[in-house]
C-alpha cells in the first residue's frame, strides 16, 4: 500500500468513516471464542490442592489452582473453632531416616525441600491451627505454586468435545463471570457444608460453625450438644468447667479412636466428658435418633426435648405440648436446657457442580461424599478426580485417607496415574536382581510412610520378570485397582507378582471390643497370621487378578485369595528386622513361591556350588558367573587346584627355580582375585 492510499484511509475522511461505523462496531456480539484452556485445574488451595499443585509443577505441567480466599488453607483460619489440631506433630523419633519420620508426622506435605516440614512451624504435639495456615502459605510461596487467589468458582459443567483428552472439557465459571476451560479437573475443596438434621425446633439450635467459643458465655448453664464426634467433644471440653452440666445426644455410640484404630473417631485429647459421665459428675451421654425428637421453647426461653410424635397430634402452644415426662417421670432428658448446640460434622458442597457431572447418586452416604472409584476418579465423569478429605469415601472408617498424613500419598498416586494416562510416563519403578527381593521388601515395610499410613488402601507391588531372575518394584499403588494395574501404570505383570500391604488383625478393633485384652500381642512366628496390631502382609499371585476377582473377593479380605500369603508377625517396636523372627520366615516364603534360593553367599560357596549343583542360587548366577569378583582366600585357591581348574603355581615356581629360570613375574605369580563378590555372610 502506497503512502497516498494510506493517507486517504487514515486522513480526515478515514477518521470520519471510523466515527460513523463506531456505533455499529459496538453493536457486534461479544467474542464467542472458547475460554483459554489449561490441562489441569485444581479447585481449592488447602493441603490436598497444594500437594497436587506441587506434583504438577515438578512434572512441568500446565495447571492452575483456584482459591476463593486471599491465602491458602482458608478452612484452618476458622476451624477447629477452639484452634487446637488433633493431628500429631511428633518432632522426635530417635531416627534420622526422613521417610520413616513421616510415619509419625501428620501435618507435613510431601516436597523435596526439608525446610517445608511442619516440625519447623510448631513445637506443640497438638499444634495451633494458625500454625497450619502459616505453613500452607509458606509451602505455596516458597515453591512458587500457581494459585489464583480471590477467585471463587461458582459453577462447574462440562462441554463435549471429541478432541479433548477425556471426550469433554470442564468449564469453570468464576464470580466475575470469567470462564476457564480444563482437560482434567481436580477437586480439593474438602467438606465445608455443616451437616444439619431437620426436626421440629431445629431453628433453635446453634451450629458449631457459629457458636461462641468464650467459656464465659456458658457460665452456670445447662447445655445439650447434638453429635458425638471430635467437634462435639472439643466444644464440650471448652466449657466443661463452667456449665451446670452437659448432655450429649447422638444416634450412635461413642467410637474411640484407640479402640477402632480410626483417626477420625474420638481422640483421647477431647474425651474429658467421658470421665465426668462415668464418674457421675452430672454430665452424660444418651443415644437417640435425632429425627424422632423435637425441641420446644417455653416462655422463659428454656428448651425442652420431646418426641416429634407429640407435636403431630395437633396445633398446640409451646406450653401445652405434651412432654415425655408427662407419661414417664423418669425420662432422662426431662430437664430444661439453656443452649442446644449442633456438632454433626461436614458434607461436601455439591451446589456449584452441574448435575451432568453426576457427582452424587442422591443416596444417604453420597450426601456427604462425592461418588468416586478406588482410583479417586469420579464414577460419573471421566477426568474429574476428588482429592483430600472429600475423597475419604474410598477408605471411610478404615484408613487415614481423609487426613493430611493419608491423602498426601493418595494425591501422589492420582498424579502418577495422570502422568501415564496423558503424558506416557510409566508409574515409577526400580529394577533389581531377584537376590535383592527379601532386602527390598524388608526395607520398605520398615521405613515406608505411605504403606504405614494408608494401610489397606495403598500397597507396594513386585512384578516378577521371566524365570524370576529379576523384579520390578512399584510403590504405593491403589490396591482395589489391582486388576487394572497394567493399564494404569504402563508396567507388565506377565510372570507373577507380590503385593505388600500393612494390615490390622480382623478381629482386633471395634467399638464393642476390649482392645486391651490379656495376651493381645502375638509373638511367635508360627502364629503371625493371628497378629492383631499393624503388620506387613505379603500376597503372591501367579497371575494378575481379574476385575471380577477383585470385586467379589471374600468378605473382610483386602484382596482376592492369593496363590500364597504370608504375615510378618507383629512387633511392639514396629521394627521388622529380627533375623529369625521376621527376615528368615519372609525369605523362606519367597523362596517357596519362586522355587529358588534367595540367600547371599561368599564367592567360595558359589565356587563349590558350580562343582556340586546343576542349578545355582540366583545370587551366584548374578555375581560369580558374571565375573563380578571372587573372595581371595587360600582355601578357595586350594579347591581350584584340587579340582584341576587351576594350576598349582607353587609347584610351577619351584620347577622354574630348579631350571634356573628365576621366579614368576607379578603377572604370572599366584594370587587371589582382588574384588569380593559380596561382603555379606551366608544367611540362615
Amino acid at each position: 500500500m502506497g503512502f497516498s492510499a494510506a493517507a486517504r484511509l487514515w486522513g480526515p475522511p478515514g477518521l470520519l468513516l471510523t466515527f460513523v461505523l463506531h456505533p455499529a462496531l459496538c453493536l457486534r456480539p461479544a467474542q464467542t471464542s472458547a475460554p483459554p484452556r489449561r490441562d489441569y485445574c485444581v479447585l481449592g488451595a488447602g493441603p490436598a490442592g497444594l500437594q497436587m499443585a506441587y506434583f504438577l509443577q515438578r512434572a512441568g505441567r500446565d495447571y492452575a489452582v483456584f482459591e476463593r480466599a486471599p491465602r491458602p488453607g482458608s478452612f484452618f483460619t476458622r476451624y477447629p473453632r477452639h484452634r487446637k489440631l488433633i493431628s500429631i506433630n511428633k518432632r522426635h523419633t530417635g531416627k534420622a531416616n526422613a521417610e520413616f519420620n513421616l510415619r509419625h508426622d501428620w501435618n507435613s506435605l510431601l516436597s523435596h525441600d526439608p525446610r517445608l516440614l511442619f516440625r519447623h512451624y510448631s513445637r506443640a504435639y497438638f499444634p495451633d491451627a494458625g500454625d497450619m495456615v502459616r505453613y500452607l502459605g509458606d509451602f505455596a510461596d516458597q515453591l512458587g505454586l500457581h494459585v489464583l487467589y480471590n477467585t471463587t468458582i461458582t459453577h462447574v459443567t462440562l462441554n463435549k468435545d471429541r478432541q479433548a483428552w477425556n471426550g469433554h472439557y470442564f468449564i469453570l465459571t468464576d464470580g466475575m463471570g470469567h470462564a476457564h476451560r480444563c482437560s482434567v479437573l481436580l477437586v480439593a475443596t474438602g467438606l465445608s457444608v455443616p451437616n444439619q438434621v431437620d426436626f421440629p425446633g431445629s431453628e433453635y439450635v446453634e451450629g458449631y460453625e457459629s457458636v461462641s467459643v468464650d467459656p464465659k458465655d456458658f457460665e452456670g448453664q445447662n447445655v445439650l450438644i447434638l453429635g458425638r464426634g471430635n467437634s462435639a467433644f472439643e466444644t464440650a471440653e471448652n466449657i466443661l468447667g463452667v456449665t451446670n452440666f452437659i448432655h450429649m445426644l447422638s444416634r450412635s455410640r461413642v467410637r474411640l479412636s484407640w479402640a477402632t484404630h480410626y483417626v477420625g473417631d474420638l481422640r483421647a485429647i477431647n474425651n474429658g466428658l467421658l470421665d465426668t459421665y462415668q464418674l457421675k459428675s452430672l454430665d452424660g451421654l444418651l443415644e437417640s435418633d435425632l429425627t424422632d425428637l423435637a425441641v420446644v421453647k417455653d416462655r422463659e426461653g428454656k428448651f425442652h426435648v420431646t418426641l416429634k410424635f407429640f407435636l403431630e397430634e395437633g396445633n398446640q402452644s409451646a406450653d401445652t405440648i405434651t412432654l415425655p415426662q408427662d407419661d414417664s417421670d423418669n425420662f432422662a432428658m426431662r430437664v430444661a436446657y439453656d443452649r442446644v448446640i449442633r456438632c454433626l460434622g461436614w458434607n461436601f458442597d455439591f451446589s456449584i457442580f452441574n448435575k451432568s457431572l453426576r457427582l452424587s447418586s442422591g443416596g444417604e452416604f453420597s450426601k456427604k461424599y462425592p461418588l468416586v472409584r478406588a482410583s479417586y476418579e469420579s464414577k460419573g465423569s471421566r477426568g474429574l478426580f476428588v482429592l483430600g478429605t472429600a475423597s475419604h469415601s474410598v477408605d471411610y472408617r478404615k484408613s487415614a485417607g481423609g487426613f493430611i498424613h493419608g491423602f498426601r500419598y493418595t494425591v501422589r498416586a492420582v498424579h502418577r496415574l495422570l502422568e501415564h494416562r496423558h503424558h506416557g510416563v510409566a508409574w515409577p519403578s526400580t529394577q533389581h536382581p531377584i537376590s535383592q527381593l527379601t532386602s527390598s521388601i524388608v526395607r520398605r515395610v520398615n521405613e515406608a510412610s505411605g504403606l504405614y499410613q494408608m494401610f489397606g488402601v495403598l500397597a507396594d507391588v513386585v512384578l516378577l520378570k521371566e524365570n524370576a531372575t529379576a523384579f520390578e518394584y512399584l510403590e504405593e499403588f491403589p490396591m482395589q485397582m489391582l486388576a487394572q494395574l497394567e493399564t494404569i501404570t504402563g508396567r507388565k505383570a506377565r510372570h507373577g507378582l507380590f503385593v505388600i500391604n500393612m494390615e490390622y488383625g480382623r478381629n482386633f478393633s471395634g467399638p464393642d471390643k476390649d482392645v486391651f485384652f490379656y495376651d493381645r500381642s502375638v509373638g511367635h512366628t508360627e502364629d503371625a497370621w493371628q497378629s492383631n496390631f499393624l503388620h506387613p502382609v505379603i500376597y503372591y499371585y501367579r497371575h494378575l487378578p481379574t476385575e471380577q476377582e477383585v470385586r467379589f473377593r471374600p468378605a473382610d479380605w483386602a484382596l482376592p485369595r492369593p496363590t500364597a500369603i504370608h504375615h510378618i508377625v507383629e512387633d511392639f517396636l514396629t521394627d521388622w528386622t529380627a533375623p529369625v523372627g521376621h527376615i528368615l520366615p519372609l525369605r523362606r516364603f519367597l523362596e517357596n513361591c519362586l522355587d529358588t534360593d534367595l540367600r547371599s553367599f561368599y564367592a567360595e560357596s558359589c565356587f563349590l556350588f558350580t562343582l556340586t549343583h546343576q542349578k545355582l542360587p540366583p545370587f551366584c548366577q548374578q555375581g560369580y558367573l558374571r565375573m563380578q569378583g571372587l573372595v581371595g582366600t587360600e582355601s578357595l585357591w586350594r579347591h581350584g587346584v584340587e579340582s584341576g581348574l587351576l594350576r598349582d603355581y607353587a609347584i610351577v615356581g619351584r620347577r622354574r627355580e630348579d631350571q634356573g629360570q628365576g621366579p614368576l613375574s607379578s603377572s604370572q605369580a599366584p594370587g587371589p582375585p582382588v574384588q569380593p563378590l559380596d561382603s555379606n555372610k551366608e544367611e540362615l
